[in-house]
């Protein structure tokens, strides 16, 4: 977790029980689903959850593939602070867990009224964004030249 989150989750201005809540939940509970519109963001506190999306591969099948594992310490279901967009993935815990939850409306309202703490808070937030878009970009690329390989397309460039 970033030092700017844990501060403020450990700080008596952003009290636990008002400000945010700790939910425990069992190994394949599902956090939230894509579509979702509540804008809650999450910390891991212990344990790990898998960020899964839904890829239809006809009208009768899809796939759940995981996009990642997160465990302590990693914030998700950030993006909804900066677009009030649905979640573009589900989440589901992997194993029993421990989260702390951040009500979207809340947390912005604060970080709004404490510049101080809501700088820090949000340039972490644009890291992890940033870091996780590079990590994207790495696995499009990859799955692009994949595919140009599996079709024999790479040998005619």
């Amino acid at each position: 977790m970033s030092n700017a989150l844990k501060n403020l989750l450990d700080s008596p201005d952003f009290p636990e029980g008002d400000a945010w809540q700790r939910r425990l939940c069992t190994v394949h509970e599902h956090v939230f689903n894509e579509g979702d519109s509540q804008c809650d963001v999450f910390v891991v506190l212990s344990g790990t959850v898998r960020v899964v999306g839904e890829v239809a591969l006809d009208d009768d099948r899809s796939l759940r593939p995981g996009y990642s594992d997160l465990g302590p310490g990693t914030v998700f279901g950030e993006m909804c602070l900066f677009d009030l967009k649905p979640r573009s993935g589900s989440v589901v815990a992997i194993s029993d867990c421990e989260l702390g939850v951040i009500p979207g409306d809340i947390l912005r309202v604060y970080l709004d009224a404490h510049p101080e703490v809501g700088y820090p808070v949000l340039k972490d937030l644009l890291n992890t964004l940033a870091e996780r878009l590079r990590t994207a970009n790495k696995r499009v690329s990859s799955l692009f030249a994949w595919g140009l390989k599996a079709h024999g397309i790479d040998e005619h460039l």
